[in-house]
């Protein structure tokens, strides 16, 4: 068996350690101050939001320690390290968003059966604060979330808490100016359906890494068909590639090439080709001359 391994693990932990580190003292400051307000003005909104605001300050150090996690050395009992609590932190995260927004969906509902009066002008400078604090936030993740399922989880609760801040000071305008109250949960359960679509591809895609699926950037067939392109490769079979982490993939194939010699050279250019035109860091080759190979049965 052949194997080669690159090691292309970034420094997202020290990129971010700056932008986990802000999200969550501010986050934390603000979310005093939301309680603070709310209880002097009797506004369960607020409140209501400062215990969504505490789940994403748990969201965020979430993904800050299983950034941490996943720069651990592998060990002889765990082989990959922690990479792939940074695929857990994005699963739960999409976890927690959702909850979050059943609780503000819940309570919108409510409100819109049982109209309350909303002190708006209080409601709005707090809530413009959140805007302020969740935007600047967001922005610092915005740059990796692309490139790391981790990552953009964390830019997507801070956007989504920034969405849910001003739809708040909206309502907040509205009702100062024409008394209308059930606007509050109305532009409540409008947050709640934006949020939903863009946390839903999160909770799906952390959920199939967390199954080792093929990552969503990676065209399982189009590996396959460079792999038996390749000269005196014969067939290719147990192909598999996976998730090590939310910024790493795998790839364990067989291949049938009795003519093939230098297998140092093939490893080393084979290995490249799948690094850079496809995004596989760890490739694994398993060598063969028979075709009939009695190991080769993880397929059937």
């Amino acid at each position: 068996m052949s194997h080669n391994h690159s090691h292309t693990h970034t420094h997202e932990v020290k990129d971010f350690n700056k932008a986990f580190a802000f999200g969550v003292i501010l986050n934390s400051i603000y979310i005093l101050v939301e309680v603070f307000y709310g209880l002097i003005v009797n506004s369960m909104a607020l409140i209501a939001d400062a215990g969504h605001n505490l789940s994403d300050v748990l969201g965020l150090l979430l993904a800050w320690g299983a950034a941490h996690l996943a720069k651990k050395a592998a060990s002889k009992t765990k082989t990959y390290g922690m990479r792939k609590s940074t695929i857990l932190a994005a699963l739960f995260n999409s976890v927690f968003l959702m909850i979050a927004v059943g609780a503000i969906a819940i309570e919108a509902i409510r409100k819109i059966l049982e109209p309350e009066p909303v002190a708006g002008t209080t409601v709005m400078i707090v809530a413009g604060i959140g805007v302020f604090i969740n935007t600047i936030t967001a922005l610092l993740f915005i740059k990796g979330r692309k490139s790391d399922l981790n990552i953009r989880g964390a830019f997507l609760h801070m956007a989504a808490d920034a969405g849910v801040s001003a739809g708040v000071v909206l309502g907040g305008l509205i009702i100062n100016f024409t008394s209308w109250y059930l606007i509050d949960p109305i532009i409540s359960l409008g947050i709640v359906i934006v949020i939903t679509y863009g946390t839903w591809g999160l909770l799906k895609e952390s959920f199939n890494l967390s199954l080792d699926a093929v990552p969503k950037e990676i065209d399982f067939n189009e590996v396959d068909e460079y792999l038996r392109s390749i000269e005196l490769v014969n067939d290719v079979h147990d192909l598999h590639i996976w998730g090590m982490s939310t910024t790493e993939a795998a790839l364990t194939v067989h291949l049938i090439a009795p003519e093939l010699k230098n297998h140092d050279q093939f490893i080393q250019k084979t290995s490249y080709y799948l690094k850079h035109h496809f995004g596989i860091d760890h490739s694994t080759f398993q060598i063969e001359s028979d075709p009939d190979c009695v190991n080769c049965n993880l397929n059937k």
